[in-house]
């Protein structure tokens, strides 16, 4: 798959918009944000939540579909969960993480509350979502991880 110069922009802002628009179809009022550690904020007005959250977009070529997705780093001085945490006080957010992963058969998005998250994942120096096909299994069976799956279909869209 050849992309552009641009793509990470793109797929980056992609990822928001449809994490948007998901949140949108279930009843939440969504806004997109550009602050450090948050990238939406979901508010559901029949349960009053307010969420947090930091959306991780990837999109991964043929043989690479179950790379893992970096989510929070700790090198060099980072820390990426301090950020969301930080910005989810200043809100008055609950954490949670987004994922979407495309690849050129199709995508998948992940929702999850940020304590969901630990339960699978913590404790490193990078800490991931995971892609391979028994974790994807074990999010299917998780009520507390929400997912869409596509199917992309690209047969006429050659140049």
């Amino acid at each position: 798959m050849m992309k552009s110069t641009r793509h990470s922009k793109i797929i980056g802002n992609f990822g928001e918009f449809f994490v948007c628009d998901a949140l949108s179809k279930s009843g939440f009022e969504v806004l997109r944000v550009d602050h450090t550690g948050l990238d939406v904020i979901a508010y559901n007005v029949s349960n009053q939540r307010r969420l947090g959250i930091t959306v991780k977009s990837r999109t991964r070529n043929e043989g690479k579909e179950s790379d893992a997705v970096n989510v929070f780093s700790y090198q060099k001085r980072k820390d990426d969960r301090q950020k969301l945490l930080d910005a989810c006080k200043a809100f008055s957010c609950e954490p949670w993480i987004a994922v979407y992963v495309e690849n050129l058969n199709g995508a998948d998005l992940y929702l999850t509350s940020l304590s969901t998250f630990d339960r699978y994942h913590g404790g490193k120096a990078i800490e991931t979502w995971k892609m391979d096909g028994e974790s994807k299994k074990k999010y299917a069976e998780d009520l507390d991880v929400k997912h869409i799956s596509i199917e992309l279909n690209t047969s006429k869209w050659k140049f």
